[in-house]
């Protein structure tokens, strides 16, 4: 199993990673899981390494929640 890859820190995810990346690490994530020949241990660190990727997706899809544009009457932009 590539370890860089189920091994990434969480604030690794924060600072350079995209919400659509995150959202692909995830599913090599889930793809190692999917394996025969992977251990418990690997198992258990790729599905906590998994855990955490969620909840920065959850973090950033929450900032882009907050900056959600509406088009008021005077066709100007505020923030929702």
């Amino acid at each position: 199993m590539e370890e860089n890859k189920t091994t990434r820190t969480l604030e690794e995810n924060k600072s350079t990673r995209t919400l659509e990346e995150n959202f692909e690490e995830i599913e090599e994530i889930l793809q190692v899981l999917s394996t025969e020949d992977i251990s418990l241990e690997e198992a258990f660190g790729a599905y906590k390494n998994g855990m955490e990727i969620l909840k920065t997706c959850n973090e950033q899809i929450d900032q882009v929640e907050k900056k959600v544009l509406m088009l008021n009457a005077d066709a100007k932009l505020e923030e929702y």
